[in-house]
């Protein structure tokens, strides 16, 4: 098995991530490093969960170590962008993390915080500057932010940029890079405009495969309930409480309908809270800090504000609205079942949703596990139901199909906080 020292990194690193309990490297990791340690450009197609942060970290803080100089005024000797405030937070602290041991520094730019600590932050130059495109771009604007002595590019999340709309500023940012550099590129999806940015951004790049583009966790157990609009935030305060739902991420669409299913559950007796980008930076990071060391079980999140939340134990994720992008569910379901754990994923299906339903099973060449719960009334009915789709293809791929399962045993529910091991506190 291939350790981190097979790898061929620095002692200093290595004593870095055992303080961190790393032991093994992930297959992306093992594949990447090597390979970015020769200063080759990599394409990296992966999943969140995968262990891409310290694929691209580690190779970065060692050739950095191993040719240190001092970043000018104003400048990054490394620059890596993502697509939300959680995941660039969760990159810098990586980082951070991993270069302890080599005193870097490292600097965030991102919206919903004031200019000024950023400005001062980089007025002495940093080796590792972790951003989000429009607010760099505000910074490179005003001439707090220069590139022209960047060695390291990482775009991460590259097919949530294009979701987000960050093409055109990514390209703005890349056109200021010397040509002279090291390019990486990670994105869980390569639709025909990602893989024309890559070409752009990369020189005779080593493509890096480790899960197929589409595919869903093999941990994760999957399953959608059919049921009708207004019975949803009464079948999911039901779900919630009678079964073991000890940390529990639930998506929706729409900001204003995180705010409603995240009161709701409050007002039902379960601890929740919603995050999504019309919160502030420090309304979100509270809510983030909570939910991991379980003061909040439930987190009520939008796609975009979900993306960086990288938080070990999430028993289950609930998708209370199917999301109008297919990729978008692969991404939801991957933040449970992360480092070799096991998972469940549910999703709410109303009939206006049958369409985006059929999206998803075509996308992950899978059918989910069917619980019928419409009723002419518009309520939630009891029903028994079947053992869930653990990520294998079914006979029939676009026609859900409803079966029965055994009873289970009512668990504390999320409003009943848990330590890692799983045992309820007092």
């Amino acid at each position: 098995m291939t350790s981190f020292k097979d790898l061929g990194l620095a002692e200093t690193i290595l004593r870095a991530l055992d303080e961190e309990g790393y032991t093994t490297p992930t297959p992306i990791q093992a594949q990447s490093i090597p390979i970015l340690l020769q200063g080759r450009d990599l394409l990296g197609i992966a999943q969140t969960g995968t262990g891409k942060t310290a694929a691209f970290a580690l190779p970065i803080i060692q050739q950095m170590m191993a040719s240190p100089a001092r970043p000018a005024p104003t400048m990054a000797r490394a620059l890596i962008l993502a697509p939300t405030r959680e995941l660039v937070a969760q990159i810098a602290e990586s980082f951070r993390n991993y270069g302890r041991h080599g005193r870097l520094r490292v600097a965030v730019i991102v919206g919903g915080v004031g200019h000024r600590p950023q400005v001062e932050a980089m007025a002495r130059g940093v080796d590792v500057l972790v951003a989000t495109p429009g607010r760099l771009l505000d910074h490179m604007a005003g001439g707090t932010v220069k590139l022209s002595g960047t060695e390291f590019i990482v775009l991460d999340e590259a097919d949530h940029m294009l979701d987000l709309g960050f093409v055109v500023p990514i390209r703005k940012i890349i056109s200021r890079l010397p040509a002279k550099r090291q390019s990486l590129f990670f994105s869980a999806t390569m639709p025909k405009e990602i893989a024309t940015l890559a070409g752009e951004l990369l020189n005779a790049p080593t493509q890096v495969t480790v899960t197929p583009v589409a595919t869903t966790a093999e941990r994760v157990v999957q399953s959608v309930y059919l049921v009708d609009t207004k019975a949803k935030r009464d079948l999911l305060v039901e779900l919630l409480r009678a079964k073991d739902f000890s940390r529990v991420i639930v998506f929706t669409r729409t900001k204003r309908g995180a705010d409603k299913v995240a009161n709701y559950l409050s007002d039902s007796g379960i601890a929740a809270a919603a995050i999504h980008g019309n919160k502030s930076q420090g309304a979100r990071q509270r809510a983030l800090a909570e939910f991991k060391d379980g003061r909040t079980g439930v987190l009520v999140a939008t796609d975009i504000a979900a993306r960086g939340i990288d938080v070990d134990h999430v028993s289950h994720v609930v998708n209370f609205e199917l999301p109008d992008v297919a990729e978008s569910y692969v991404h939801r379901i991957g933040r449970t079942a992360r480092a070799g754990a096991e998972g469940i994923a549910i999703s709410f299906c109303d009939n206006e949703e049958r369409h985006l339903l059929r999206q998803i099973e075509r996308l992950t060449r899978q059918s989910l596990t069917a619980i019928d719960r419409r009723s002419a009334e518009g309520k939630a009915q009891p029903e028994t139901q079947a053992p869930a789709s653990r990520g294998r293809p079914a006979p029939r791929a676009n026609k859900p199909h409803q079966q029965r399962r055994p009873e289970q045993k009512r668990g504390p529910g999320p409003n009943r906080p848990r330590r890692a091991d799983g045992e309820a506190r007092a």
